[in-house]
C-alpha cells in the first residue's frame, strides 16, 4: 500500500472514496454552492492506495488559524475527510494514513493540528483530545422573559444598538467580516478563509440553505454580531449560530429571537459552557440545556512551541512528563510562566505531571481543568499540590469555543 499527495487530477477520486467511505453519495452541485467538500484544496489531500492502484483510503486538512488563549493566533491544521473503504478497515490504513499527514505537518512546522472527530474512540490513539465544548439551550417562548436588570448594571446592547433581518444572500460580506472580528478574540475559534465564503462550502450561513440573519449594529451602524435561523416545524425558531463580538450583543440577538412572533420554542445550536442566557432570564429552569458535546480536538505536535504560543494568566512552573507513543515517544519539559509569557524546554528534573499527549491537548486551551484528568486517573500527579499549581496555570480568562463545522 501506499500513502501518497493528490493533485487536481485526482479531485474526482478522491470525492467519490471518502463518500464511500462513509457510505453516502457526493450531492448535486448547485450554483449557489454548498457542498462540504468544495473547499478542500487537493495539495493538502492524502490518498491511500493498494499495490494494483485502488483508493481505499483518504485525509485531508484545511490551513485554518487557531485563536488561543490571549488572544494569539497560530496556524491550525484542520483534519478532515478521513475516511478508510469498509472492506479494508482494521488493516493499518487508518493508521499509516495519520502518521503520514502527523509526520508531514510536524516536519513542515505546525506546533498542532485539530479535528473534529466523527467518533470519540478513533482519535486518541492518534494524539487528539477533546478541547472544546458545545451545547443546545432550548427556550420555550411562553418562559422566555427576562429577570429585571439589576440597579446599576450597564444597558445591553439592545439599548444602545438596533437589530436589522436579511436575507442570507444579502449579507454575504457582513457575515465574513464580523465573524472574523469574533473569532480573534473567541479563544477555540477557527478562522472561516474567504475561499469558504466564496464557495459557499459547509453548514448553514456560509451554505447556500435558505436563512434569514438577524445583524446586530452598534449605535454607530457598525456590524457586531449576527444569528442565522430558521422556522421549522412544531414552530420551532433554530439559530444555527449566534455570533458577537461581546455578551450584551448576543443578549440583544437572543432578545431578539425569543421576541419572535408564531414560535413556541427556540433552540440555540453551539451555545458555550457556562453562558450567561440561562441566568439572564426571568425563569432559570426555562433554558434546557442538551446535546452536550465536545467539538474541537487539538494534536500537539511540537509540545515547546505549542505551549510558548498561546497566552498565560499565571506566574509558575511546571515539569510535564509528556508520552507521545504515536509520533515523538516520551519528553519532559519544564514549562516557566512569567508576566504573561511561556518558556518550555527539555529538562531532567522530576515531574509534576505524568500524561499522554491527548490529554495535554484537552488542556491546552484551558476547557479542560487538571484536576479533572487527574480525578479521572489519565493524568499523574507526584506531588500533593501538583494539580491545583496546573489548574491556576492553565487557567484562561475565558473560556474556548468553537462552532466551526469543517
Amino acid at each position: 500500500m501506499e500513502i501518497r499527495s493528490t493533485t487536481d487530477e485526482d479531485h474526482d477520486v478522491f470525492v467519490d472514496t471518502v463518500h464511500a467511505a462513509f457510505g453516502s453519495f457526493p450531492e448535486t452541485p448547485t450554483d449557489g454552492g454548498g457542498l462540504w467538500w468544495s473547499a478542500i484544496e487537493m495539495d493538502r489531500c492524502l490518498l491511500a492506495v493498494t499495490d494494483d492502484g485502488r483508493p481505499v483510503g483518504t485525509a485531508a486538512s484545511y490551513p485554518f488559524e487557531l485563536t488561543l488563549p490571549g488572544e494569539t493566533l497560530i496556524p491550525a491544521p484542520g483534519v478532515t475527510a478521513v475516511g478508510v473503504l469498509p472492506s479494508h478497515r482494521r488493516q493499518g490504513v487508518l493508521s499509516a494514513m495519520m502518521r503520514h499527514q502527523l509526520t508531514a505537518l510536524r516536519d513542515s512546522g505546525e506546533a498542532l493540528s485539530v479535528l473534529l472527530a466523527s467518533e470519540a474512540l478513533i482519535y486518541r490513539r492518534f494524539g487528539y483530545g477533546p478541547a472544546t465544548y458545545t451545547a443546545r439551550l432550548t427556550v420555550p417562548r411562553h418562559r422566555a422573559a427576562f429577570a429585571a436588570p439589576r440597579a446599576g448594571v450597564a444597558a445591553d446592547a439592545a439599548a444602545t444598538g438596533s437589530v436589522e433581518v436579511l436575507r442570507r444572500a444579502e449579507c454575504g460580506e457582513i457575515l465574513e467580516e464580523v465573524y472574523d472580528r469574533y473569532r480573534r478574540a473567541q479563544p477555540g475559534a477557527l478562522s472561516r478563509p474567504h475561499r469558504w465564503w466564496a464557495l459557499r462550502a459547509g453548514q448553514p450561513p456560509i451554505s447556500p440553505a435558505p436563512r434569514y440573519v438577524a445583524v446586530h449594529r452598534d449605535a454607530d451602524g457598525v456590524p457586531d454580531g449576527y444569528a442565522s435561523y430558521s422556522l421549522g416545524e412544531a414552530t420551532t425558531l433554530t439559530v444555527d449560530e449566534t455570533i458577537a463580538v461581546d455578551d450584551a450583543v448576543f443578549t440583544a440577538l437572543a432578545r431578539f429571537a425569543l421576541g419572535h412572533d408564531l414560535v413556541s420554542q427556540v433552540v440555540f445550536r453551539h451555545v458555550p459552557p457556562q453562558h450567561p442566557l440561562r441566568w439572564q432570564l426571568a425563569d432559570f429552569r426555562a433554558g434546557e440545556v442538551s446535546g452536550d458535546t465536545d467539538w474541537l480536538w487539538v494534536r500537539l505536535l511540537d509540545v515547546p512551541r505549542a505551549l510558548t504560543a498561546r497566552g498565560w494568566f499565571t506566574d509558575g512552573e511546571l515539569v510535564l512528563a509528556v508520552d507521545d507513543p504515536f509520533l515523538n515517544g516520551p519528553g519532559r519539559y519544564l514549562l516557566t510562566v512569567r508576566d504573561g509569557k511561556a518558556d518550555c524546554v527539555p529538562t531532567g528534573r522530576e515531574p509534576d505531571l505524568s500524561l499522554d499527549i491527548d490529554d495535554l491537548g484537552s488542556l491546552y486551551l484551558g476547557g479542560t481543568a487538571p484536576s479533572t484528568l487527574v480525578r479521572a486517573g489519565r493524568i499523574r500527579a507526584h506531588h500533593p499540590d501538583a494539580a491545583a499549581r496546573a489548574d491556576a496555570l492553565f487557567r484562561t480568562n475565558r473560556s474556548p469555543h468553537c462552532l466551526h463545522w469543517f
